[in-house]
């Protein structure tokens, strides 16, 4: 196959507002609440252009600036920070403006866009981006160096042949991210109705939390050698391995204990944010500092599950934060915890509510675990096909 290295600026102008004190960029007073949409890095996800924080500025900013407005399939790169987060830009942003955080190249007609969007989103591309960005803790990335982007140009019905391939991946992976998008919102309805609306009739028990669940004794560890740390994901994400910080004992450190399988664990500094949820029985008996307490529910008056449930309502957990101690990094006490208010229906009724939401989650997890596994594959796809490894070709050719 006839694979030619070319410089994106050989198939694309790249440009971007200026940065430097004499230069158009915007400035912090320009940003208006209703204005045109400004494009930043954080706006850049999973290689699409999302209203993540979306700034916006005046239609009289934005008349200054129209040469640096999008037009659906410009390729958005970041100036500085995550220089893996490479956008195109759909129907829904044009109009917008490439904002001073960003860069953008507009593709010329020789190419399939397509292809050249596939491309920009691979490793390599990803890791020659950071080896040749300037500056040490922060790197920067300027219109030079991404016109020196090195990419590998084929016969124009080759482009489209391994665009088309992988477009029918994209459009499988986004017709499972609509659909865990859509169960998400049901859930939340599902959750609010089972546990705030079945409580309108005022027959649910209110209750303290330390009066249906306990912290257990615990006994601290006196070497954590070898031992692997808990960590509470935010979100209600739940428990997972932190396989990133290794335990380490010190005179005015915390101490650490052991947890247990069916245990919630609460992240004392992070409870409204989410962090909190049960210890799964595949990471029994590791540990977790006193940043971080435990609880066990009361057998015969509380199903942890359900608590877990109850827990996760945003509404509830949100406004915890009002309560949390702290001049510093906040966090809510042992005493806090247990004085938090619950209202419970009987034991059989809060299994039968956990049971409904726990397998309504299942079906959200498992439709992640698809998608992640198409964007894998993919990846491993992309890699063969616009390295040259593999070729697409139609019968009779070749």
């Amino acid at each position: 196959m006839s694979r030619t290295e070319v410089p994106l600026r050989s198939l694309a102008a790249v440009n971007g507002l200026q940065t430097g004190p004499f230069g158009s960029q915007l400035k912090a007073e320009e940003y208006t609440n209703n204005g045109i949409p400004v494009i930043m890095p954080k706006d850049v996800f999973s290689g699409r252009i999302v209203e993540n924080g979306i700034a916006r500025t005046s239609d009289d900013k934005a008349k200054k600036l129209a040469k640096h407005r999008v037009k659906p399939g410009d390729i958005i790169f970041p100036r500085r920070g995550d220089l893996g987060r490479i956008g195109v830009t759909t129907e829904e942003n044009a109009g917008w403006i490439c904002g001073t955080g960003c860069l953008r190249a507009r593709l010329k007609d020789d190419v399939d866009s397509r292809y050249i969007h596939q491309y920009v989103q691979l490793e390599s591309v990803k890791r020659w981006l950071k080896s040749n960005a300037l500056g040490q803790t922060m790197l920067n990335l300027n219109t030079e160096i991404i016109g020196n982007l090195p990419i590998y140009v084929i016969p124009r019905k080759e482009q489209t042949a391994i665009a088309d391939l992988l477009s029918t991946w994209d459009q499988a992976i986004e017709k499972i991210e609509r659909l865990v998008e859509a169960k998400e919102k049901e859930f939340k309805c599902l959750l609010n109705k089972l546990i705030n609306e079945e409580n309108k009739g005022g027959k649910w028990l209110r209750v303290k939390l330390g009066a249906v669940a306990e912290i257990p004794p615990q006994e601290k560890l006196v070497s954590v050698e070898r031992e692997t740390l808990l960590t509470v994901r935010l979100h209600c994400k739940g428990i997972e391995e932190n396989l990133r910080i290794e335990p380490k004992l010190t005179e005015r450190g915390r101490p650490y204990f052991r947890r247990f399988a069916g245990e919630l664990l609460i992240g004392r500094q992070n409870f409204h944010n989410g962090g909190f949820g049960i210890v799964p029985p595949e990471l029994d008996g590791l540990i977790a500092s006193n940043a971080i307490t435990s609880l066990r529910v009361k057998k015969g008056l509380l199903d942890t599950d359900f608590l877990f449930c109850f827990l996760s309502r945003p509404n509830y957990y949100k406004r915890i934060g009002r309560i949390m101690d702290g001049t510093g990094q906040k966090e809510l006490s042992d005493k806090q915890i247990r004085h938090l208010s619950l209202t419970i229906p009987p034991l059989d009724q809060q299994k039968q509510i956990a049971s409904i939401l726990n397998t309504a989650r299942q079906e959200i997890d498992l439709l992640k675990k698809q998608a992640e596994a198409y964007r894998k594959q993919k990846r491993g796809l992309m890699q063969k096909l616009l390295t040259g490894t593999w070729r697409v070709i139609k019968k009779g050719e070749g």
